[in-house]
């Protein structure tokens, strides 16, 4: 069976990594479909969100270290520049919202691969741990870039440094995850979630994330640029039409993500 299996239902992109026996811990080969499934549900107009998870007991231990040290593994050089870092960018760049639906342990790059995603939400028994300086690295999958933005310098840099294990209620609490569930009612929660971003204006959301991702960035007046230059495109999608007309006929609208 692949290590990374894709489902399209009801307009949402599943996808999951499987590898649970080894708690989802990424080769090569792993990180290399993840891209190419991330690149199907980016082409299929019928996906209109996409749901990352993992399964078994965790969502992902990241780079499998057996890998590394084998003495025809790769390189940490061609490591991040093939693998990890194309995840992380096709993930930014990917035109609809993508949700990390986080069980278990997220640890290493797996978490910052979780962290990267537009919305992340977690089970309550789910952890989020920095694992690199255990072994003598720095957080990388873009772990230096997303934490400063979602907790701030100071929890960022104890995080990173320290590698203290972070239960999904704190992660909550700081900033650094959307939401937790009780474990008995996370799957339909995040499943319902991804329904209700699938019905959304498509296009919409895809322009949202591109003005979020150059926000840390543009100075206030070319955000302000970018936001208008986003709007009049949006104005023209045809789901604004339907969302103008429902609004005025006061009932719900149908959009098509066109």
């Amino acid at each position: 069976m692949s290590s990374v299996l894709l489902e399209i239902s009801g307009q949402v992109g599943f996808i999951t990594l499987n590898r649970p026996e080894k708690l989802n811990s990424f080769t090569r080969e792993m990180a290399l479909t993840l891209q190419d499934k991330l690149d199907e549900c980016a082409s299929l107009h019928e996906v209109r969100a996409v749901c990352l998870t993992g399964a078994g007991k965790a969502f992902s231990a990241g780079q499998d270290l057996a890998e590394v040290v084998h003495p025809d593994g790769s390189g940490m050089k061609k490591i991040l520049a093939e693998q990890f870092n194309p995840i992380v960018t096709r993930i930014r760049n990917l035109p609809k919202p993508v949700i990390a639906a986080v069980y278990g342990v997220a640890a290493g790059a797996g978490a910052n691969i979780a962290l990267c995603c537009d919305i992340v939400v977690a089970a309550r028994s789910a952890s989020f741990i920095q694992a690199f300086s255990k072994i003598g690295l720095i957080p990388d999958s873009g772990g230096t870039w997303f934490l400063p933005r979602l907790i701030g310098w100071q929890k960022a840099s104890a995080i990173a440094m320290l590698g203290e294990k972070i239960g999904a209620a704190d992660a909550e609490k700081m900033g650094m995850i959307y939401r937790v569930y009780e474990d008995e009612e996370f799957p339909g929660a995040w499943r319902s979630m991804a329904a209700v971003l699938a019905e959304m204006p498509t296009r919409a959301m895809a322009y949202t994330k591109h003005a979020l991702n150059y926000s840390a960035s543009n100075s206030l007046e070319a955000q302000l640029l970018m936001e208008d230059e986003l709007q009049q495109k949006a104005a023209e999608t045809s789901d604004y039409k339907e969302g103008v007309r429902a609004f005025l006929e006061k009932r719900a609208p149908l959009f098509r993500g066109e």
